[in-house]
């Protein structure tokens, strides 16, 4: 009887959505006073006492205006930020998204069941597929567990967009097409597709009622392979994917002009529940060093993959994988939720189908032949000259640290995402000789549709206590008082981004607001404080922590001068990875990367020596 009660009683993923707090608009005082704070390490004297004139300006003439506007705008909505943040940060971008805004992360399968091994693509890619659709199906029936940070319940409503849910590209701002539905909402699209050496396939994942099984993906798949290695190369459509966003967009309207059925074939990538990449390299990867599947993954062959579409799950020909995403619709977090599902799915069948290789009569994939012509021939040519062109600039690391992690960080009571926060300024600035203005991503789920807000690591306490540990009269005791105290510090800032009071985002709305009412630009923002502290995306260092799982990830840095840097901590390791610009003379990710295990090391080390 007891078991009955509590099947009826579950809780369904997306059930407390509409109970979610709103997204509040914090103080503007108190905003203000954060950020007179965060740009504190960037100025001297003079300049502080400049900007902190033009703060005091701003607070009590045009700021405060623009603050009335923003609470009356938030009275409206339930997040005042969310239409905004969509558009500013992703949609209205012009510049290719498909290299500066999108995530990848490689698969750490190659440290249990798969190590890397030729022939191995198809069958593990099949298994792969299956428990994602597995997950597909647990969102469909609003199964997936809902998330919690201590007692507060978490925003679902990113785990929609996984499945089903591709950017539209427009000639001044792009859109988003998302087509998932629970059950109780009605019909989902349920078809999958591959790209293989420049063709597009698409299959249906339910067959009579019932999901396909790995056998049925396999024999899809492989009919897929067999043609494509047998037949010549496809035009390799999908690199258009990578162009900038304005010339992808007058080159879809060409597509379809073209042919009317090319919208048609459009809208089944689109609708699709997500892009299988079938890639022929053979990316070199270790549990230690993930470099090359990273890179590749990341900026891989522009023809296999399509950049607007949520998930891209890749598998490359020596059975290794990585995941490609779209930024806009999700933060890395709901992405490694579901991955971390699979994988865990995977560990418990020791990476085999273990059910029956019964294989039914079902569909041969269908191929998506388009209407193309010498236009759009050679404009897949240049944008995939121009693609190669801009990605070997690239440079990549991604690195395991393998002395500690996560169990002897808290062994020593310390926070190890500040940890490696911490380590990251002091490697920065050894390496630099300067500050380095840094953006973390904070998470604001606990409110509704909330995202992210931007914790600045770059303390005038992290700065204090990097000094310190570079001045050699310096003692350890106290160094280990600075180091503290940075922690603190880090701590209270992470706490505050995560409860809504962070003033990065708050900031961009009043200026939003006043571009809006066709105000002039706030000084303020022309301040060059605010630049020079990484306001605007000038951000040196972009970072964020993916989590205490095996997935690591990995972006393009915000700036040519700047690095991308993030990290995953486990218990036994650290797992880094880091990009900078060949081009850039004064940036190096292999140095930095090196740097920074370093500096775990050396805050170790004053740990320890502090006990002595």
């Amino acid at each position: 009887m007891e078991k009955q009660v509590l099947e009826s009683s579950e809780e369904r993923t997306f059930q407390y959505q509409d109970s979610l707090p709103s997204l509040p608009v914090p103080p503007l005082d108190e905003s203000l006073s954060k950020y007179l704070d965060a740009v504190k390490p960037f100025l001297n004297q003079e300049e502080y006492q400049r900007t902190e004139d033009i703060v005091k300006n701003f607070k009590k003439g045009i700021g405060k205006e623009l603050h009335q506007k923003l609470l009356e705008r938030a009275k409206t909505r339930r997040n005042w930020l969310e239409d905004w943040w969509l558009n500013v940060a992703y949609l209205d971008l012009r510049i290719s998204t498909q290299i500066h805004c999108n995530m990848a992360g490689p698969g750490p399968y190659i440290e249990h069941c798969w190590p890397p091994k030729e022939g191995t693509q198809i069958e593990r890619a099949s298994v792969n597929i299956w428990h994602t659709l597995k997950y597909w199906d647990l969102l469909r029936t609003e199964k997936v567990a809902i998330e919690r940070s201590g007692n507060a319940v978490l925003d679902m409503n990113q785990f929609r967009m996984l499945f089903c849910t591709c950017k539209i590209p427009g000639v001044t701002r792009d859109s988003i097409g998302s087509y998932f539905k629970t059950e109780t909402e009605g019909e989902c699209p349920s078809h999958l597709i591959v790209l293989c050496r420049g063709r597009v396939f698409a299959f249906d994942a339910i067959h009579e009622g019932s999901m396909v099984t790995p056998p049925e993906i396999f024999r899809q798949l492989t009919y897929i392979q067999k043609r494509c290695h047998s037949e010549p190369d496809g035009p390799g459509l999908a690199a258009l994917t990578s162009n900038e966003r304005t010339k992808w967009a007058e080159l879809r309207e060409y597509l379809i002009d073209l042919d009317p059925k090319n919208l048609t074939l459009l809208e089944k990538i689109q609708r699709s529940l997500f892009v299988v990449c079938l890639d022929d390299s053979s990316p070199h990867a270790t549990p230690e060093d993930y470099s090359e599947v990273t890179r590749l993954g990341l900026t891989g062959d522009p023809t296999v993959r399509w950049g607007d579409k949520s998930y891209n799950s890749i598998f490359f020909s020596n059975g290794t994988c990585s995941a490609f995403c779209d930024h806009s619709p999700f933060d890395a977090m709901a992405l490694i939720t579901m991955l971390s599902y699979a994988e865990k799915k995977i560990i418990e069948n020791e990476g085999r189908w273990k059910g029956s290789d019964k294989v039914r009569d079902i569909p041969w994939p269908e191929e998506l032949v388009f209407t193309v012509d010498q236009k759009i021939i050679n404009e897949i040519g240049r944008t995939k000259e121009l693609y190669y062109k801009k990605v070997s600039d690239l440079q990549l690391v991604n690195y395991a640290f393998t002395s500690f992690g996560k169990a002897l960080i808290k062994k020593k009571k310390l926070h190890p995402d500040t940890f490696v926060q911490l380590a990251l300024q002091l490697a920065y600035y050894k390496c630099h000789g300067r500050p380095g203005c840094c953006y973390e991503t904070a998470m604001t789920r606990r409110f509704y549709h909330g995202r992210t807000e931007t914790i600045r690591p770059c303390s005038m306490e992290a700065v204090e206590w990097c000094k310190s540990m570079l001045d050699p009269s310096d003692s350890t005791y106290r160094r280990l008082q600075l180091m503290h105290k940075a922690f603190a510090k880090h701590n209270k800032m992470r706490k505050e981004c995560e409860n809504g009071k962070g003033f990065d985002r708050h900031l961009l709305g009043l200026l939003l607001i006043a571009q809006e009412q066709g105000l002039p630009v706030p000084e303020l923002y022309m301040d060059n404080a605010f630049t020079v502290s990484g306001g605007g995306g000038n951000f040196i260092l972009s970072t964020s922590l993916t989590g205490y799982t095996r997935f690591s990830g990995s972006v393009l840095p915000m700036v040519h001068h700047g690095y991308g840097f993030f990290y995953a901590i486990r218990d036994d390791r650290i797992v880094t990875t880091c990009s900078s610009w060949k081009s850039c003379p004064e940036t190096d990710a292999e140095v930095l990367c090196r740097a920074v295990f370093q500096c775990f090391q050396d805050m170790l080390q004053l740990t320890v020596a502090a006990q002595l």
